[in-house]
């Protein structure tokens, strides 16, 4: 938990989609960090380190599931350039964040294909430079991860993660946000 916590130094956004990348292709966990805090998110009693507030925590793999089915392999270097160029589908904080920031990005959900969420081409471009200016992260390379973001989820104030966080104030309302933008989605054409 320190590496998150106490990291040596919070790196950039950019620096995650550089070649060579400085993050380990392993298992891990990892913490993102924003100088700027979307509007609407509380940050009373929040982490912060070199004045960016921890907003969020994630793991790759995720845990293994109870049915038996064979675990994920992805990496974490792997898992952060997801949320750094995915898409709202493929990413749970795109998703929060692109909903937070709907306003000022412009951004719009939308339901395309097969039931996958997307901002739109123009909609993730905004989300993509937005997360490149604003984004600040720490990692480490854990073997099971999922048992420190437990922990650190049951012991630091993190208003985004919503899995394992119905103790936090903010998430019914960030709850309520998503599923208004999804409704949305759905009641438009699809793309």
């Amino acid at each position: 938990m320190d590496a998150l916590l106490r990291p040596a130094a919070l790196r950039g956004a950019a620096e995650v989609l550089l070649r060579p990348c400085p993050v380990p292709a392993a298992a891990g966990i990892y913490a993102w960090y924003f100088p700027v805090v979307p509007r609407g998110v509380p940050t009373d009693g929040c982490h912060v380190v070199d004045g960016a507030t921890l907003l969020y925590v994630g793991i790759s793999p995720s845990a293994p599931a109870a049915n038996g089915k064979a675990p994920s392999k992805q990496t974490v270097r792997q898992r952060l350039r997801i949320h750094l160029r995915g898409n709202a589908s493929s990413s749970t904080l795109r998703l929060t964040l692109g909903c937070l920031l709907a306003d000022e990005l412009g951004t719009t959900l939308r339901l395309v294909g097969k039931g996958r969420l997307t901002f739109g081409a123009e909609g993730e471009t905004r989300l993509n430079e937005w997360l490149v200016a604003n984004a600040r992260l720490a990692w480490a390379a854990v073997e099971r991860p999922w048992e420190i973001e437990h922990q650190l989820i049951k012991t630091v104030v993190l208003p985004l993660n919503l899995d394992q966080n119905r103790h936090s104030p903010f998430h019914q309302t960030l709850s309520g946000l998503r599923a208004e933008q999804r409704a949305r989605a759905r009641a438009l054409t699809l793309a």
